[in-house]
């Protein structure tokens, strides 16, 4: 069986008891290693053959898979393999040969950077909803940068964008965002060597110009964490006093 694994943002320790179990056993690894870091396969057997699929084309990942379809073949993404993991592409494969699968949840870079932070992304008045995408780049997004940007009282979390970040001040500013609007980049979300750098939509960009990896940006007004109304769940109603 193929198991398709969540590597989690980086921590090894952050891997699910589930995919820890998968890797101690499998036969076979084809692991992301532009973005897994290296110390997350300590968890594999020493005789497991282990392949780095960095630079491989789908053809070569199909053809590794559906070689070892008979063993136990853990194929470990960054993250959690249902944002930008390509996993859709590798599972209509297995399912025209017929392969067995399984999907193994991760901890992506967004709550990974999150908890780094000790912010939460559902602030009582200010926002309720979390927006994860990228600024259009080479690859095509469907949804306009204006679309995502029009969501004002949303948190909004770009991956994949570091190199675009003047693109995205330039058109929230000419939006109408606030200059001080904050602007908040995790490099390398719960690595050893993680990075946070924290600014304003005006500022962020001189503090991050020497970032050319794996890096994230926060921005809106929930990075404030002050709400703006009291939640209905936590705060004790007012009763009011019986009139005699």
């Amino acid at each position: 069986m193929i198991h398709f694994i969540g590597a989690g943002s980086g921590d090894p320790e952050l891997v699910t008891l589930k995919a820890y179990k998968i890797m101690q056993k499998a036969d076979a690894v084809l692991y992301t290693g532009s973005l897994v870091p290296r110390e997350v396969l300590k968890w594999c057997k020493a005789d497991a053959l282990i392949v780095d699929s960095q630079g491989m084309k789908y053809p070569e990942i199909f053809a590794f898979l559906e070689t070892h379809k008979d063993k136990i073949v853990a194929r470990v993404h960054t993250g959690d393999p249902s944002i930008f993991s390509t996993i859709a592409k590798q599972i209509s494969f297995l399912n025209e040969k017929d392969i067995a699968y399984e999907v193994i949840p991760g901890i992506t870079a967004s709550f990974g950077a999150s908890a780094s932070l000790a912010i939460e992304y559902t602030i009582p008045g200010v926002s309720q909803t979390l927006i994860i995408t990228r600024v259009e780049g080479k690859t095509p997004n469907p949804e306009s940068l204006d679309n995502i940007l029009a969501c004002k009282n949303s948190s909004l979390v770009f991956y994949l964008s570091i190199l675009l970040l003047n693109k995205l001040k330039k058109r929230a500013l000419e939006m109408g965002y606030s200059h001080d609007t904050p602007c908040w980049v995790v490099e390398k979300a719960t690595w050893e060597d993680e990075a946070i750098y924290k600014g304003t939509i005006t500022d962020i960009e001189e503090q991050v110009s020497h970032i050319r990896g794996v890096a994230l940006i926060l921005f809106g007004d929930f990075l404030y964490q002050k709400e703006r109304e009291e939640s209905h769940l936590y705060v004790k109603p007012l009763v009011k006093e019986l009139e005699i």
